[in-house]
């Protein structure tokens, strides 16, 4: 996994959660590297559709929309 648990801890503890479970953490975690991951793929997409080699910001935000 790219994004690590304790970081899903952080983000929950920023949201205002009081107590946060090892399984919650978890399950964050699955969901945000699933979106990121794809977010990645579309972004690489994009930038190979434009015959570039490096990924842009836009890439990001367009695979975002």
């Amino acid at each position: 996994m790219f994004i690590t648990s304790s970081t899903m801890r952080k983000m929950l503890k920023e949201a205002g959660a009081t107590r946060v479970s090892g399984d919650a953490c978890t399950e964050l975690q699955k969901y945000v590297n699933r979106i990121a991951y794809r977010t990645a793929e579309k972004a690489v997409m994009l930038s190979k559709h434009a015959k570039r080699k490096t990924v842009a910001a836009e890439d990001i935000r367009l695979a975002c929309s």
